[in-house]
């Protein structure tokens, strides 16, 4: 594709990614971009976030960042504030932060450490709370607002509770648990914005080649970033007869 640093025009959409200068937030950057959507990525790391800025647009794809760091209240809303001031419009958000502390750390893990489920709870659903309830204003001027909150089938009580599942010996609770809590989050806020233009549903990526899962997960993993993308972009770029309130990856619908 060729480089272009040449802005789309404003009837094209908005889209922020958190956690998007690497791994699936930064392809889900890139896969929206594909499709002419601008794309603000999110990212604490404001030196890497730039460097995921400067190769989307030389892969074509229009992109800036702001400074975001989900567990920091203050940095959320000076994140909502600078998009409202640059671009004017928000139409769809990837709540895509998220950490896994129980795989990677060096110790072994008390599976019952507050202090775990707290780390966890804080990034991977109080987090996707604040920054919903900052962009929320502007998700409901767009005609086509879409929020897809980046779950996972071990977020599944049916899938923890399947002998069958692939995931079912894997026992990460404050991970696990906190899936579950953005999969009821997602299911409230579709009920609680049915009738407006936005749509809000929970995506599960597959097992992806990234860093999240710990040191040795890119080479176990089976799927690629940019593969579990097409999911999270599905997600985001569904029209108005998609649903809102379900759960579903590459396959289809997964049970709650």
């Amino acid at each position: 594709m060729t480089t272009t640093n040449t802005k789309p025009t404003t009837n094209e959409r908005v889209a922020l990614v958190t956690g998007g200068n690497r791994g699936l937030g930064l392809a889900t950057a890139r896969r929206l971009g594909r499709e002419g959507v601008t794309v603000v990525i999110g990212a604490r790391d404001e030196t890497r976030a730039r460097a995921a800025v400067l190769g989307l647009r030389e892969a074509g794809v229009w992109a800036s960042a702001v400074p975001l760091d989900v567990d920091d209240d203050a940095s959320v809303t000076d994140a909502a504030e600078r998009i409202r001031r640059e671009h004017g419009r928000l139409d769809i958000l990837v709540n895509n932060a998220g950490i896994l502390p129980e795989a990677t750390a060096t110790d072994a893990v008390d599976p019952l450490d507050p202090d775990l489920f707290w780390r966890t709870f804080r990034t991977n659903v109080l987090g996707a709370v604040a920054v919903t309830a900052a962009v929320l204003p502007l998700l409901l001027e767009s005609d086509r607002g879409r929020v897809v909150n980046v779950s996972s089938r071990m977020g599944s009580l049916s899938d923890q509770l399947d002998p069958a599942s692939p995931y079912h010996s894997l026992v990460v609770p404050a991970y696990q648990s906190s899936k579950a809590a953005l999969n009821g989050l997602t299911i409230a806020l579709a009920k609680k914005l049915a009738g407006t233009t936005v749509k809000v549903n929970a995506v599960c990526p597959g097992w992806v080649q990234t860093d999240l899962g710990g040191p040795d997960n890119r080479a176990a993993a089976p799927t690629p970033a940019d593969e579990a993308a097409e999911v999270v972009a599905r997600a985001a770029l569904m029209g108005e007869a998609g649903p809102s309130g379900s759960f579903f990856d590459a396959d289809g619908p997964v049970p709650w």
